[in-house]
This record gives structure tokens, sequence and C-alpha cells, in this order.
């Protein structure tokens, strides 16, 4: 039986959850950042024996600030490190690549992410276990969570700055990647994205046709109502290469490109 603990089950590791394979003979246990009935917590009394007994390991729990320790790792990394699980996966960010010039980034490439809590953090994972495999995710979209749902919910910024691209993955084809990584592919490090690096404003004009809504007209960065989050993003450009996760994991993407990814999410949306 696998008895599979979760820290942090949130959007895509939820989702992982639903989508696991023979799901009735699995053990699950959750540790959330605050006490919910079922679920235990960084300071519960039962997870060090939680850690050692559980078969796979997935967290996805974030630094807790740009700057900041992995909780995680800072309450059991040591426990984790000797646990005897035979798979152990963090999420991670292709953030850590930090900007490439818009050229292709794999998993050889520098790290040198803005993020220094993100960074530390990836690679501290990659470090922690001999087990231990690190996904890195670009921008992760879904049912609930795309293009589609920020137009649907209000205006959306489509910026006009020639050549920037960046990468994203349907949460369903990260969901595919873990599971084909249960039993396929080394441990190590997995870029998970998509075919198709492109605009973000090529999406949200492609996104709006799709609902029949006006495409938002192009605005620059400098006019545009955005969190200093949102400007940092497009201070970076990069793309993101699939290659080892296509040829490790043995994976054919179910949404190759945002094309077939919104179609999807549209389909799921409710009316």
């Amino acid at each position: 039986m696998m008895r599979l603990l979760v820290f942090g089950p949130g959007y895509t590791a939820a989702r992982f959850l639903a989508g696991l394979p023979g799901s009735a003979g699995v053990e699950v246990t959750l540790v959330r950042s605050r006490a919910v009935e079922g679920a235990l917590t960084l300071d519960s009394a039962e997870l060090p024996a939680a850690i050692a007994g559980a078969t796979h390991i997935l967290s996805s729990v974030p630094p807790a600030s740009e700057d900041g320790a992995d909780p995680v790792l800072a309450a059991h990394g040591a426990a984790l490190a000797a646990a005897p699980a035979g798979w152990i996966g963090y999420l991670s960010s292709t953030g850590v690549y930090g900007d490439a010039d818009g050229a292709w980034v794999d998993e050889t490439a520098p790290v040198n992410g803005r993020r220094a809590g993100r960074l530390a953090a990836d690679q501290a994972w990659a470090a922690l276990h001999p087990a231990a495999r690190v996904f890195r995710l670009p921008g992760i979209y879904g049912p609930g969570r795309s293009a589609l749902d920020r137009l649907r919910q209000g205006s959306v910024a489509r910026i006009d700055k020639p050549g920037h691209v960046f990468s994203r993955i349907h949460v369903d084809d990260i969901v595919a990647a873990m599971v084909a990584s249960l039993t396929r592919g080394a441990p190590g490090i997995y870029n998970v994205s998509d075919d198709l690096p492109a605009p973000g404003e090529v999406v949200t004009a492609h996104a709006a046709r799709l609902l029949g809504l006006p495409v938002p007209p192009l605005q620059s960065l400098e006019s545009a109502s955005m969190s200093p989050m949102g400007r940092a993003f497009y201070a970076e450009c990069r793309r993101v290469a699939n290659g080892k996760m296509t040829r490790e994991l043995g994976l054919e993407l179910r949404y190759p490109t945002y094309v077939e990814g919104l179609a999807a999410c549209l389909s799921e949306m409710q009316p």
C-alpha cells in the first residue's frame, strides 16, 4: 500500500491526489498550515511518526517569503532526510532560472532567480534525499485558474512588451508528470512545461475570443495598474525546455499548448 504524506495540499497537490491511479489503495496523510479536522500541522506530535512511516512524500509548501526559509525543512528537514520513503516530490518554480533574455533553459542551466527563498528551497530539496524529485513549474493554469477566469472576473491587462514570452503548464499535465515519476525516471530535477512559450497578451486575446468578449487593448507596462510582483514578472524572459520530462518520464502532454489547454478549461467552466 502507498502511504502518502502531503505537506500543503494546494491547487496542484489536490489535483494530484484526485488523479492518483488506484486511489483506493492509497493512505493519505495531510499536513496543513493551521489546524483542520483530519489533518496534521507542522507541530503535530504525530508528524515524526508519519514521516518515518510514509512510502511517498510530497511538499507543495513555498518559502514563507521571498527571502524566507522553507517552513517544512526548517521544522522537519533532518527527519525528511532520514525518511525511508522511496519517492519524495517537491513543487518548485522555473523562476529559479531568473532572466534568460528569452533563451531556452533546461535542467542544466544556471539558477540565479531573484527570490532567494525559493532558490534556496529548490536546491535544499534537490539535495535532501536520494529519492527526491524536484518539479520546476512555470505559470500554472487549469479549471478555475486560467485567463478565462480572470477575464470573466474583470478587466485583464494586456502588456505590450515585444519579445517577452513565458512558459506555462496545464495542471493536469503536472499531475501526469508526477504520476509518471512514481514508476519512471530517476530522482532529480524536472522542468514540467508545455511545448509553446508565448506572450501573455496573445494568450489573453485568445481567451477573450473563446469567451466571445472584446479583446482587452494593449497597454504599456508603465501605464498598467499592476502590483510590484506583476511588474517584476515582466523583468524576466525565458523559454522552459521540457525534453528531460518527455524522455525520462515517457510523458506525452495532453495539452501541448495553451490552445488545447484553454479549450479544456472552457469545457469545464460553469455557465
